[in-house]
């Protein structure tokens, strides 16, 4: 069996206006082959400064919040039908602050935000292999679907703006497209196309009922393997609806948001 004891991948974002939300992207080389009996654990870092919370689907109009966030993800691969399968837990730590122009609003808050679970196959390109097969295996073009569900287990005061969780659920289907190519298939294009979609918060700033349209998106990944390792990749996503209303009263609030970030990631293996 192996496992994959540690997996660390550090996430800069940069965003195209200082006026638009970083997206909630799915990480580069999600879809790739895995052994089967693999068991992953995963740290991450990102650092944003925007106009959203953790919940980064709402925009709050006229803030300038400072977010970093680390999440720790735990991942385990099996083979069903021949196909490779994986389930996903994760949750976020982080520590936020900020103001709204315009008002006394400001303050921080540290904590967890809401856990997420995913499952997850390949439907093409991804037949279930052992250790030992999957030394013979090749990469090639994968298809792959997922589901992910986020839970409302976050830190979360109705009477404030600042929240680390969101207290709704959403839901996130996706499908995506790998393509290893270049020497030695170093290099790597990856297109998801998925959508969030959201339950009602009964509790929005106390008492109101905050309602959002499904939020659809389209990502594309473009990485490069330094060695098997380490390897760093480029990352844009195009976000659009998404529109909230309160009490049933439309906020106008439409996004069409386009967002980049470059990841650097690392992993060490005990096989």
């Amino acid at each position: 069996m192996c496992k994959r004891l540690l997996f660390v991948c550090f996430a800069l974002v940069v965003l195209r206006t200082p006026d638009q939300v970083y997206a909630q992207f799915t990480d580069p080389h999600t879809y790739d082959n895995t052994p089967i009996g693999t068991n992953q654990f995963e740290l991450a870092y990102a650092y944003a400064h925007a106009n959203a919370s953790i919940d980064t689907s709402l925009i709050v109009a006229g803030a300038r919040f400072n977010l970093n966030q680390g999440t720790i993800t735990y991942t385990r691969y099996f083979g069903l039908v021949h196909r490779l399968v994986w389930v996903e837990a994760s949750v976020p730590l982080a520590g936020l602050n900020g103001s709204v122009s315009g008002t006394n609003i400001h303050g921080s808050a540290t904590g967890t935000g809401d856990s997420s679970y995913a499952v997850a196959a390949l439907l093409r390109g991804g037949p279930a292999l052992s250790v030992a097969q999957f030394a013979d295996y090749k990469p090639t073009t994968t298809m792959g679907m997922s589901l992910t569900i986020t839970a409302p287990t976050g830190q979360y005061n109705p009477n404030k703006i600042l929240n680390l969780g969101s207290d709704r659920w959403s839901f996130k289907p996706e499908i995506a497209v790998s393509h290893p190519f270049g020497p030695q298939q170093k290099w790597e294009v990856e297109a998801y196309a998925n959508s969030y979609f959201f339950t009602d918060n009964t509790s929005y700033h106390g008492r109101e009922i905050l309602r959002q349209h499904a939020l659809p998106g389209l990502e594309g990944h473009i990485s490069y393997s330094f060695i098997d390792s380490l390897w760093a990749s480029l990352d844009a996503r195009y976000s659009f609806r998404g529109t909230t209303f309160v009490n049933g009263v439309n906020q106008n609030n439409a996004q069409q948001n386009f967002s980049s970030t470059s990841h650097w990631c690392t992993e060490m293996v005990q096989p």
